[in-house]
Order: C-alpha cells, then sequence, then structure tokens
C-alpha cells in the first residue's frame, strides 16, 4: 500500500519503532538510524520492531553524521523522532530547519506529554500517560488499584497507532500539495481521545465519576473470572440478547437473581454468585460450554496458548519466524495477504549500501 513511500526513523524505544514497523508492514521502505554500539538492554538485541527495516549506523554528535542524515532526510516521505521536545532543533534537524530544504517532508513527533504544556520536558512511561489523561481510571473494579496490560493502551493505542494515522494523513496531504506538516502525537492526546467510545456509551455523553458504576466497568457481565485451575475467562456479553444466551448457558435464565442487567446496586452481588459458579470447573469445560455460541465469552490466553488456538490458526494471526513467536502484520487487505514478517536487521547491516545511494545526492 505504501510502496515508493520512503520513513526516515531515528532509534527510540517504544511506540516510534513500533509505528515505524508498522509502516514497513504497509509497504513502505523504512531506514532506521541507529546509534553506534550495543542495541538497548532493554530490546535484547534486534528488536522485533525492526523487523522489515534497513539498518544505518550514524553518531548524531559528529556533524559529519548529521550531514549524512540530512542528505537521508532529502530522500525521504516522513521522519519519526521520538526525543523530547527541543532535542532535534539543538541538532539542527528541527522541522524549521528541515522544511526550510524540504517543504514536502511529513514530520512525525512521538512523545508521551507532547511538544508544548508544563509536563512537555518531563519523562514519563505509558501507565503514568494514561493515569493523568484519564483513560486509566475505569481499568479496574472499585477497590483495586487501576491496572492495564503495560503498553497496550498508552504506547500503542494512544501513541503509535495516532502517530501512523497522522503520518498516513500527511503523507496523503504532502502528495497533493506538495507541503509537509508535523505530526505531534502525544500518548497522552491519544489515550484521551480514545475515551470518546466509553463517554459515548452513556445517556447524556460522560461516565459516572465513581468506578464499578459505568457501563463497562462494574457489571457482573464485564469482567474476567478465574476458574477451578486458575485459568480466566473473560465475559462481556452487553447487549441484552447476548447476555440472555449468557445466561441460558449457564442454566440461569429463569434465575430471578440474574435476571436485572443494568442494576448497578446489583453489580457486586451477581459478580460474586459467578465468581462461585466460574471456581468450580476448570477453564476448559467453560471454554467448551461457549463454544460457537454469541455469549460473548472467550478463555484469557497467553500468547503461546493463543498461537494454539483454532480461531488464530487458521487467520494465521501468530506465527513462528526466525527463531520467535510474533504476531503477523495487521491491518489485511483483500487478495495481499500478510507477507512472513522479515528479520530484524543487525545493526548498521545496510550503512554501506545507503551511503552508496546517497553519493549523488548534495549536501
Amino acid at each position: 500500500m505504501l510502496d515508493g513511500i520512503r520513513i526516515v526513523e531515528i532509534e527510540g524505544l517504544g511506540p516510534g519503532p513500533f509505528a515505524a514497523m508498522m509502516l514497513a508492514e504497509l509497504g513502505a521502505e523504512v531506514i532506521c538510524v541507529h546509534r553506534p554500539g550495543p542495541a538497548p538492554a532493554i530490546t535484547g538485541g534486534r528488536s522485533l520492531l525492526d523487523r522489515g527495516k534497513r539498518s544505518i549506523v550514524l553518531d548524531l554528535k559528529s556533524e559529519n553524521d548529521i550531514k549524512i542524515l540530512r542528505r537521508l532526510l532529502a530522500t525521504a516521505h516522513g521522519l519519526i523522532e521520538g526525543f523530547r521536545p527541543g532535542v532535534m532543533e539543538r541538532l539542527g534537524l528541527g522541522p524549521e530547519a528541515l522544511h526550510a530544504s524540504h517543504p514536502a517532508l511529513v514530520y512525525g513527533r512521538m512523545t508521551g506529554w507532547g511538544q508544548e504544556g508544563p509536563r512537555a520536558a518531563q519523562a514519563g512511561h505509558d501507565l503514568n500517560y494514561i493515569a493523568l489523561s484519564g483513560a486509566l481510571w475505569y481499568a479496574s473494579p472499585p477497590g483495586q488499584p487501576p491496572f492495564t496490560p503495560p503498553t497496550l493502551l498508552g504506547d500503542i493505542g494512544g501513541g503509535a497507532l495516532y502517530l501512523v494515522a497522522g503520518m498516513l494523513a500527511g503523507l496523503l496531504r504532502a502528495r497533493a500539495t506538495g507541503r509537509g506538516t508535523v505530526v505531534d502525537a502525544a500518548i497522552v492526546d491519544g489515550a484521551a481521545h480514545m475515551m470518546a467510545l466509553l463517554m459515548a456509551m452513556r445517556p447524556g455523553g460522560g461516565l459516572a465519576r465513581t468506578r464499578g458504576q459505568s457501563l463497562l466497568d462494574g457489571p457482573h457481565w464485564s469482567r474476567c473470572y478465574v476458574c477451578a485451575d486458575g485459568g480466566s475467562l473473560s465475559v462481556q456479553c452487553l447487549e441484552a440478547k447476548f447476555y440472555a444466551e449468557f445466561l441460558a448457558r449457564l442454566g440461569l435464565a429463569q434465575d430471578p437473581q440474574m435476571a436485572p442487567q443494568h442494576d448497578p446496586a446489583l453489580w457486586p452481588v451477581q459478580a460474586a454468585r459467578l465468581a462461585g459458579i466460574f471456581a468450580q470447573e476448570p477453564l476448559a469445560h467453560w471454554a467448551d460450554l461457549f463454544a460457537g455460541s454469541d455469549a460473548c465469552v472467550a478463555p484469557v490466553l497467553s500468547p503461546e496458548d493463543a498461537a494454539q488456538d483454532a480461531h488464530m490458526q487458521a487467520r494465521g494471526t501468530w506465527l513462528e519466524a526466525h527463531g520467535m513467536l510474533q504476531p503477523a502484520a495487521a491491518p489485511r487487505f483483500d487478495g495481499a495477504p500478510p507477507a512472513p514478517p522479515k528479520a530484524p536487521p543487525d545493526r548498521g547491516a545496510d550503512t554501506q549500501a545507503i551511503l552508496a545511494e546517497l553519493e549523488d545526492i548534495p549536501e
């Protein structure tokens, strides 16, 4: 889909590399500018997020390497960087400097707090961004500290995917007008923006300020339950017909205590009732009981177990490649099944080839 598009990524951690990986899987040529030396310890060597990319090693403290990077950017349609605000400007690589010579460049900036605001220069991580944005508030049942899967909601949902959307929008405008743009993708902004769906699911908009009283964070039919073998089962039968199917499968269709679906005062009692029921049998029992139904119930699986699930296998969602379990590219396009993932390159593997390509590019 993005054949002919070149993206230059300045090495970083988390959402920036993820966004660049996704653009590479959509067909763009992504060149990652790695810093000299070993890979960051947090990535454990070659990073899965570098799959499908090319790699050049440049030292951004070297004036000569900065010149090489500017020449490389002259050939690019987009740039992705994840430094704190002001770092790229101090290197002479800020949007104003680059747009002066390359006005069509789409300049993607990935930060937690954004380019401006009181926290812009502060450090932070996924959990901090979604906490301040409001997105973490409804993440756990009442009486428990909010918890959410690391990186998925903030770094990826509110960060990387918003950066991808912004880059694609910028590339479309640049192609139509010859004018680039700066994409200010702040995780805190994206995480707050994602709250719109939850806030739209309540009459008059908004959510109850008291945790456990809103449509999806309190009901007995919207949570996970522990089974007899320690496995977990997810339940989220929102619509009345799906809730009826759920009760029928459990033999509770005529139970007056379980019949009211939307009475917050009853939710704790109903949840305790279900917890006791699900604790009586192992996960496999419940998975079989709800198999093929519209009760909106699914087992909670590890990635390794998910790879063995019949549905996931049918779609090829998980695969073994280059000695590791990894997810296939998404989304999918008709007539073009996801290509097998390419191996992440060794740091600097393409340095000489890229330098040769830049020989005719003026400084």
